[in-house]
């Protein structure tokens, strides 16, 4: 079966392409402390505070992933990405030995990893383009998991994850969870890992992504601030980010 799922994972659907932008100009903010060990602690941005979160909410789980020490962006294969400088941090998130963890795979994989620590088995559930639908099943082990994850990855890419997602009303409603994604031929899909809001309600966020080939799943910097992950909900109606650009209106939701 494994020669089936890395020929299917190559279909143009599931492509994490980039197209042509013009990114804004970077310049420096705060640097990457060696105390950062997880999502939740990098510091939000001068005066904005985290949103608050209950202790077993999507947002809290996001924050507890930890980092790895190492800033480097390997390829499923273990080979450096060429493009290392997209990265904040990298997520402590395992990248199978085949090309089957891209974007769309990497936004899914988080939400089933929540899902499966909270046992709520019966939720993990995905959607491929043909409305064909792959529940998790018994046995719930994470060896089982693991396996039902990569035959997700495989029949499963932006383009379905974009229909089975929710259309979130108002860009500034942003939260922790939240997909930012464009389905398609090109497509790329990029999750909120945290955000922040200050005393007049402006929000900060963070983005995560993977890419094509899979690789290591990052917190990526923002283009406009080369050292910084937060991203700001204002009224520009296009997001930057390293490797794609969004549209606000592209902001969806589990």
């Amino acid at each position: 079966m494994k020669p089936i799922l890395l020929l299917m994972a190559a279909l143009p659907f599931f492509s994490c392409s980039q197209p042509s932008a013009n990114v804004q100009p970077n310049f420096s903010t705060d640097s990457f402390k060696t105390s950062i060990t997880s999502i939740g602690d990098i510091p939000p941005p001068e005066g904005f505070e985290r949103i608050t979160a209950d202790e077993n909410s999507f947002t809290s789980f996001l924050r507890n992933i930890k980092l790895k020490k190492d800033k480097t962006v390997y390829l499923y294969n273990g080979v450096p990405k060429r493009n290392q400088s997209a990265q904040y941090a990298v997520l402590d998130i395992p990248v199978p030995k085949v090309d089957l963890q891209q974007c769309a795979d990497a936004v899914m994989r988080i939400r089933a990893e929540y899902l499966f620590a909270q046992k709520r088995f019966s939720e993990i559930i995905f959607i491929d383009n043909a409305h064909r639908v792959y529940p998790f099943s018994p046995p719930y082990t994470k060896e089982h998991f693991d396996k039902y994850l990569l035959r997700v990855f495989a029949n499963c890419g932006t383009a379905s994850l974009s229909i089975q997602l929710n259309q979130v009303k108002g860009y500034e409603n942003i939260k922790p969870g939240d997909v930012l994604i464009k389905g398609g031929s090109p497509g790329h899909a990029v999750i909120v890992v945290d955000a922040a809001i200050n005393k007049e309600g402006k929000k900060a966020y963070m983005l995560a992504q993977s890419y094509m080939p899979a690789q290591d799943i990052h917190v990526l910097k923002n283009p406009k601030y080369s050292n910084s992950p937060w991203y700001f909900a204002n009224n520009d109606n296009i997001i930057y980010t390293p490797e794609w650009v969004f549209y606000k209106d592209q902001l969806k939701r589990w």
